[in-house]
């Protein structure tokens, strides 16, 4: 799949932008796949950033409430709920550093440190959850997303620790 990739300059920017708009990989996964499919980095940061950011209004506006319709419902209940715990657990953690750091330093902090759960779709919902303002989450989700793709790059790029 890789090997067809490299071949075409608009599949490896369309897989691209929808792997870094998918949960869990986000650009965490993204920007090592586009420097695989031979995307520069310094255009594979700003295009994996961009894509990562599509779902965050979404998210903020209307995943808490899909999530709570959903999370009494036969087949998808018990996903559901899971998603809420995470949001509700990632609220609480950025709610507890938000006094220590500030709000925007916590949640650009909690969404940029490229660890599993701790991207831009859990930080957005946590900070719905936390009623926090649109502008100052996506702000802040922005900045983490960008520390994210900065140390994915690095890492795969100068260290070779991830491939």
């Amino acid at each position: 799949m890789m090997q067809y990739l490299k071949g075409t300059i608009l599949l490896k920017y369309i897989a691209v932008l929808f792997l870094s708009m998918v949960p869990i990989i986000e650009l965490r996964g993204g920007v090592p796949i586009a420097m695989e499919l031979d995307i520069p980095w310094y255009v594979a940061i700003p295009f994996c950033t961009l894509a990562n950011m599509i779902p965050v209004p979404f998210i903020y506006f209307f995943a808490r409430k899909v999530l709570q319709w959903g999370a009494d419902k036969k087949l998808i209940g018990g996903l559901f709920r899971y998603i809420l715990r995470k949001g509700e657990k990632a609220s609480q953690k950025l709610a507890s550093k938000g006094t220590k750091y500030g709000f925007f330093m916590a949640l650009m902090l909690f969404v940029g440190i490229p660890l599993p759960g701790t991207g831009a779709w859990t930080g957005t919902l946590g900070a719905s959850f936390l009623n926090a303002g649109f502008k100052h989450t996506v702000l802040a989700v922005s900045a983490g997303v960008v520390v994210a793709g900065i140390i994915m790059a690095v890492l795969y790029g100068f260290y070779g620790i991830i491939v």
